[in-house]
């Protein structure tokens, strides 16, 4: 049963992210009265095996939408192969004044400029803790916004320590255009410095806890192929589990002339989608198999999940279709692919 048709009007009537949390406590609500059944994609299983772990398929939920981990048990019940939440900070933050959500509806798409709102790695982890999900959980992690850029690196390394056991890989967020200077982290010796920290972490944590968690790490869609040369070829030597490809855009070339056109933030939806894609076949083309890509960006139909996973994903996210097209989106993209 397909309530999402019936239902988009009035979320749409409300402001956006009002209507973010109302439909995650909706959800919430179906899921804790056994009602979410109904609207379960019908589809079998279609297990993968990437960055060392078992997919029970490759359709995952991009970071953002459950940034706190509290809905994790009601999202898990959409179908999803694997759930991302964050982006989680080490301390809680109220992030960028509002409004910071908007709808572009002739476009498909949406800005936001939140600013890692989230209240904080301890509250997250202790959500995981109470949630009854076993898949595979993707913990997303960022700097504060008080953070110095030079010191972005230990807000990671916090990140990590606190997340590394309970999560199944983690993601390093260092593409957001919404946390002044965040992006300058995909550059030149930043990049190297944060890269080796992280690999040299990881490893004490794995001798200490017996565990190898995964860290993939979260790129922009406005690199230049230059730019995309140069991190593939630090992701590889600094051994890094997988890549995220990609974050949201700051171009706005796609939607000139709309009211919200020159509204700060990034830009996700459809626009992004050909940028995405061809992050994704540049990383392919530089990577050649050293490790896999999970594509994320202007998927809002079965063909564009292909797209991407035909220019060299192994796994893909949505989340901006999921706010155009319902849970449907779910069941459409596991049949054909």
């Amino acid at each position: 049963m397909n309530l999402y048709p019936l239902l988009r009007p009035l979320l749409f009537s409300l402001d956006p992210e009002t209507a973010h949390h109302v439909t995650l406590d909706l959800l919430k609500l179906a899921q804790r009265s056994g009602l979410s059944g109904l609207s379960k994609p019908k589809v079998s299983d279609k297990p993968v095996k990437v960055m060392g772990l078992n997919f029970k398929n490759p359709l995952g939920l991009a970071a953002g939408l459950d940034k706190n981990g509290d809905y994790i048990d009601a999202l898990a019940e959409l179908g999803f192969g694997f759930i991302e939440i964050g982006t989680v900070t080490p301390r809680p933050q109220p992030g960028n004044p509002k409004p910071r959500l908007f709808r572009l509806p002739e476009h498909q798409a949406i800005i936001n400029r939140m600013g890692f709102n989230n209240q904080g790695i301890d509250h997250l982890l202790a959500q995981v803790g109470t949630c009854q999900y076993r898949g595979i959980l993707g913990i997303n992690i960022g700097k504060n916004a008080d953070t110095p850029l030079e010191n972005a690196t230990e807000d990671y390394l916090i990140g990590l320590r606190k997340s590394y056991a309970a999560a199944s890989y983690i993601t390093i967020n260092i593409s957001s255009p919404n946390t002044k200077n965040l992006r300058q982290l995909q550059q030149g010796d930043e990049i190297k410095q944060l890269l080796s920290a992280l690999k040299e972490e990881q490893l004490k944590l794995q001798a200490a806890q017996g565990k190898h968690t995964p860290i993939a790490v979260k790129i922009a869609p406005d690199l230049t192929d230059e730019e995309i040369s140069h991190i593939a070829g630090l992701l590889v030597e600094f051994a890094m589990d997988g890549v995220i490809a990609t974050n949201t855009t700051i171009a706005r070339d796609k939607i000139q002339g709309h009211i919200h056109a020159n509204e700060a933030g990034g830009l996700s939806g459809a626009p992004v989608k050909d940028s995405s894609t061809r992050v994704v076949k540049g990383l392919a083309r530089e990577l050649n198999g050293k490790l896999p890509i999970i594509a994320a960006g202007g998927i809002l139909s079965s063909a564009d999940a292909q797209e991407k996973l035909a220019a060299g994903a192994s796994l893909v996210q949505i989340y901006s279709g999921l706010i155009y097209k319902g849970p449907t989106l779910i069941e459409e993209i596991l049949s054909t692919i």
